[in-house]
């Protein structure tokens, strides 16, 4: 246990003076200009009671002011942030982690196995690198493929909200928006993750965040291996625009060989063609759920056959590039096929409403040169007056004629000239 200041113990002798803490991104904050203060044995840690240097600090504007609550021994022993006490490398909690690795650490819980147990930790932390883990966490296999799954691969900084103002909840806080802290409805008191314990996060027994994440992990989606033979393409998404071509190509040609990469950058996405069903196969179970390039994860999928993705496009109404294409309204529908017979060919080929409108004349084609045609009523021009007894009589109006062949005035026989020139005349 602490022992006072002016005893000459060895735990007295081994009391932590550091000059930066552990941390993990989302505990330090997104600010890189970021100021600390730093007291001196200020605190003793919560697992194993020897004072320790505190630090204090603010991760960023409107976030509440953070402190380390461990010392750097407990948190180089289970490899964890000295504040929120998660994983340094997968982010998530001690159960969750020792659970993937098949690890069982029991750290001693009564005083004096405690002490006796930190000393030897010490030890062997100071005759390591500081690379890697101590203990049975540095023994156990390196990854595990529900870590991957379910590891964190960006901050996640509203964790660093300050907490909800009790005095706003009774309705009595009168700070307004100068409120430091969070005016805003509390969870149920029921909800688990409403009671957390940090002793028991560290020694990875009853954590309720550690329970949610094992059973999130039960119920994941799975990749199902396509039956169509031929498929041979990987659909990965989420590129963004940092991913390059050879970053996709390093980490999956060691799953057999790859016959072409097509980055679609307007899609963020790429296709990966491997030359064999089983190289596929491979990628597909060893990057499901577990691919991070660039700190980004990458959505893995199985490609498409061509003529399923075109069924499929053309059911849905989306582009080969997987733009979806509204309907335009007012467009006439798809042509009609050309009927077998002649007598049974319908006229309305662009899908036409059919109205009451008149009948549309037919249009018949000017006969050949040198052969005369007679005219039509009502184009020529009138060869008597129209109250001379011996004219014709006048040609009924448009609207009323029979439909028949349109004529024009340069064919009509009684033209000024025509007559003259069929007789032979001068």
């Amino acid at each position: 246990m602490a022992t006072s200041l002016g005893s000459n113990t060895y735990n007295r002798q081994n009391w932590e003076d550091s000059d930066f803490p552990i941390l993990c991104q989302t505990c330090l904050g997104e600010n890189p200009y970021i100021r600390m203060t730093k007291e001196k044995f200020g605190k003793e840690c919560k697992i194993c009671a020897r004072p320790f240097t505190v630090f204090r600090w603010c991760p960023g504007v409107r976030m509440r002011f953070k402190k380390t609550e461990v010392c750097q021994t407990c948190s180089k022993m289970k490899n964890v942030c000295q504040t929120c006490l998660l994983d340094l490398e997968y982010g998530l909690p001690i159960q969750v982690r020792d659970t993937g690795l098949s690890v069982k650490d029991e750290v001693p819980r009564s005083d004096v196995n405690k002490e006796y147990y930190t000393q030897n930790m010490e030890r062997e932390i100071a005759n390591s690198d500081g690379t890697r883990p101590v203990g049975l966490l540095g023994k156990a296999p390196s990854s595990s493929d529900m870590l991957l799954k379910l590891a964190r691969t960006t901050p996640y900084y509203k964790r660093n909200r300050p907490h909800i103002c009790s005095f706003w909840v009774k309705g009595e806080c009168k700070r307004g928006e100068e409120c430091p802290y969070r005016h805003e409805k509390p969870t149920d008191p029921d909800d688990p993750l409403a009671d957390q314990n940090i002793k028991d996060r560290f020694y990875g027994i009853n954590d309720p965040v550690a329970d949610k994440l094992l059973k999130r992990a039960t119920t994941m989606p799975r990749l199902d291996i396509p039956e169509d033979k031929s498929i041979t393409t990987l659909y990965i998404g989420g590129l963004g625009e940092d991913v390059t071509d050879s970053e996709l190509r390093n980490h999956f040609y060691q799953f057999g060989e790859i016959r072409t990469i097509t980055i679609v950058q307007r899609q963020q996405c790429a296709f990966i063609q491997f030359a064999t069903r089983q190289a596929a196969e491979t990628a597909a179970e060893k990057s499901f759920n577990k691919l991070i390039i660039n700190g980004r994860r990458l959505n893995v999928k199985w490609g498409r056959s061509q003529a399923a993705r075109g069924k499929e496009n053309e059911k849905d109404g989306v582009t080969e590039s997987g733009i979806r294409l509204e309907p335009v309204p007012g467009l006439p529908g798809a042509l009609p096929l050309p009927p077998v017979s002649d007598e049974d060919a319908p006229t309305n080929y662009f899908n036409l409403v059919p109205t009451n409108s008149p009948a549309v004349m037919n249009l018949g084609l000017p006969p050949p040169p040198g052969v005369a045609m007679p005219p039509p009523p009502g184009f020529g021009p009138p060869m008597f007056h129209a109250m001379d007894p011996m004219a014709p009589p006048m040609p009924p109006p448009m609207a009323m004629r029979p439909p028949g062949q349109v004529h024009y005035p340069s064919q009509d026989p009684q033209r000024m000239g025509a007559h003259a020139s069929r007789h032979g005349g001068p």
